[in-house]
């Protein structure tokens, strides 16, 4: 696990909280009106963005443009933007769209800061909710809520026979491949909405989040902000989620061993 001094983990988690409170300012000032929709799929299926999209991406590529200059971008709408910098940030400026476009309060903006390929700052902030989940080092989550912040933590201790689980496969396991996980269809009785899903995990209301389909700027942002409140995030072949795809979630060792042997019949 990569590491940055403490220094270092202050003036980025510093810059994330602010950008945060920007986040929904902006929103609340400038795209809290009637927006645009277009499929990026064109008749292949529906993969919705939005103008609001757009203007979140390009009003976050400007602040961190502003403080960090040398710094690599990744961005779902407008791509990479390269240098030799070890730090990148990854942007999704509207997780959830599809909440957004029938105004479902659960969307967020999602952003990570890489060192060298590996998340180690996450921000997911939810403007409609007005609250904010973020990571200040590798063992310390928040959530910022009604003007108060604090501390997030898995729910380590729950047992298998307890847990809630919380799933979606967003159109990518057909239905001949579900009938292979009966198990973990019959557990699946919590909605699954976006990063809210992944959030209420790290702080403990949630004990599995399964999902299939992940883009990197799906759950890089999300990945420190569990680590740091206990939680252990992989694919589905239990490796390093920082390749997205289909991921799982849980909250100790235990859970995520039975549900990474459940999912094995779909995860070849």
């Amino acid at each position: 696990m990569i590491k940055l001094k403490t220094s270092d983990y202050q003036v980025y988690s510093k810059f994330i909280e602010n950008l945060a409170k920007k986040l929904t300012k902006f929103y609340y000032s400038k795209l809290n009106r009637p927006f645009k929709i277009s499929n990026k799929l064109k008749g292949k299926g529906y993969d919705p963005v939005t103008s609001a999209d757009k203007a979140f991406e390009k009003f976050i590529r400007k602040e961190i443009k502003k403080k960090f200059p040398t710094h690599q971008i990744i961005g779902e709408e407008f791509g990479h933007q390269k240098s030799k910098s070890n730090f990148t940030w990854v942007l999704d400026p509207i997780d959830g769209t599809r909440s957004f476009v029938i105004g479902n309060p659960s969307w967020s903006n999602l952003i990570s800061l890489n060192y060298k390929g590996e998340p180690i700052l996450g921000l997911a902030n939810f403007p409609i909710l007005k609250k904010y989940y973020l990571n200040t080092s590798n063992k310390r989550a928040y959530v910022f809520e009604n003007g108060k912040k604090r501390i997030i933590s898995v729910n380590k201790n729950v047992l298998f026979s307890q847990l809630k689980l919380s799933g979606a496969f967003n159109g990518c396991l057909s239905p001949k491949k579900q009938q292979k996980i009966l198990k973990i269809l019959k557990l699946m009785q919590f909605p699954c909405t976006d990063a809210l899903s992944y959030s209420h995990l790290a702080e403990g209301k949630i004990d599995v989040v399964i999902q299939a389909g992940n883009k990197i700027w799906d759950i890089h942002p999300l990945i420190p902000i569990i680590n740091a409140a206990g939680g252990i995030v992989t694919n589905w072949k239990n490796e390093n989620a920082v390749k997205a795809g289909n991921i799982l979630v849980t909250t100790n060792k235990t859970i995520h061993k039975k549900m990474l042997r459940l999912l094995r019949p779909v995860s070849k």
